[in-house]
């Protein structure tokens, strides 16, 4: 066995022994699953820690079925025409396979629709935004955010809210998730709503966690495996930040006493040579103004990896061969254009992007490891889904 392949082997070993909390202890009987203070019963697959709780939003049953309602209803957006899933669509993954997303009103946002996969685990939220830090205080930016305008709700709270207030079905499902309150319909209980419903979207039964964390040798495929050997190598640098249960290092739970916040230029663009990103689009350098932070930006999890094209956080790249072309090369170059630079020769871009070789073969096998990462069971569960049928899952699922 290689050296690489007994790090990754040891690694999924690790994982499972070192108190995540959906692992077992190797015996027959399955544990109970992990009861957090406010009683709330996590279904979490083996190998997974247990999701961190806030106060100021307690899980319930009842809060995530009124949250899975809420996302997939057009009603909550201002004009009727969008809802929370029209950007995070079941069958790809909770992404939407466009470039950037697209607004209720038909306003371009400048970012790509990331993935919902694991989003409970998030240290920080959004590609580059290092203030949100709760799922809760995350969903009000789509309901209230102005430029652009995505579901519409600034100065139209009151019409959008009446919607739900004076319907039947949702006086019940508020009346069951905020018990004792005499108003709980509220822009509040809406984002907390949802963001208890997202919380449960939790992917970890792909073949990849099947072989590494339930040990069952045959899941995955031989080419996947090599991928997996090279994926985990330091000839290629990818688990550094995508690495751990999560295929992203910037994660927090229950068991990590301090958030793992990290953000990475990967050497995307690299504007007139001087390391600049394009207008609106400069990572954490707008929030901190550091030079050093220029087209700096959160790695996502690599979960369902394979639905979830376009990739990059301005969806600027188009299939995962194209992805692994680009690190390869260790940066993009543009050769013309107002974008023209090569970021491999960025001053900002992070000393873990290296270039490296791959033979046809192994770059197959690395893209075999990435579908390896795709979690069907997760991608059909009912418990998921649309509950107004409007949002059809993966035609796999059917």
């Amino acid at each position: 066995m290689s050296r690489t392949s007994r790090w990754a082997t040891a690694l999924g070993l690790l994982l499972l022994v070192a108190g995540c909390g959906g692992g077992d202890d190797g015996g027959d009987e399955t544990p109970p699953p992990p009861v957090t203070p406010s009683g709330y019963s996590w279904s979490l697959p083996k190998g997974f820690p247990t999701p961190k709780e806030f106060a100021e939003n307690p899980m319930s049953t009842a809060k995530v079925e009124l949250g899975r309602h809420l996302f997939y209803d057009p009603r909550m957006s201002i004009n009727q025409s969008a809802s929370c899933a029209s950007c995070h669509l079941p069958a790809r993954a909770f992404s939407d396979g466009r470039t950037t997303a697209i607004g209720t009103t038909g306003e371009v946002h400048p970012r790509n629709a990331m993935s919902l996969t694991n989003v409970v685990y998030n240290a920080t939220f959004d590609w580059a935004n290092p203030v949100l830090k709760t799922l809760h205080a995350q969903a009000l930016t789509p309901m209230f955010a102005e430029f652009p305008v995505e579901l519409g709700w600034s100065d139209h709270e009151a019409e959008i809210l009446d919607r739900f207030r004076f319907d039947p079905k949702y006086q019940e499902l508020f009346a069951a998730a905020y018990p004792g309150e005499s108003t709980p319909v509220n822009a509040d209980r809406v984002a907390k709503a949802v963001a208890a419903f997202v919380s449960t979207l939790i992917s970890g039964n792909s073949p990849y966690d099947q072989a590494t964390f339930q040990l069952n040798n045959s899941a995955m495929s031989a080419a996947a495996r090599r991928g997996q050997n090279l994926f985990f190598s330091e000839r290629m640098e990818c688990f550094h930040c995508h690495g751990g249960f999560n295929f992203s290092q910037s994660v927090s739970h229950a068991g990590t006493p301090v958030a793992q916040e990290e953000f990475h230029n990967n050497g995307l663009y690299n504007i007139g040579g001087k390391g600049d990103y394009p207008a609106g689009n400069r990572g954490l350098w707008e929030f901190t103004q550091r030079p050093a932070d220029m087209g700096r930006f959160r790695a996502p999890t690599l979960r369902n990896i394979e639905l979830t094209a376009p990739y990059m956080h301005d969806g600027s790249i188009a299939t995962l061969e194209e992805v692994v072309d680009h690190y390869a090369r260790g940066g993009r170059l543009i050769s013309e254009g107002p974008l023209a630079g090569d970021g491999a020769r960025s001053p900002f871009k992070s000393e873990l992007i290296v270039s490296f070789r791959l033979t046809a073969q192994e770059k197959l096998d690395l893209i075999a490891f990435f579908q390896s990462l795709t979690d069907w069971e997760f991608l059909c569960d009912s418990r998921f889904a649309d509950p107004f049928g409007n949002s059809p899952r993966h035609s796999r699922c059917n």
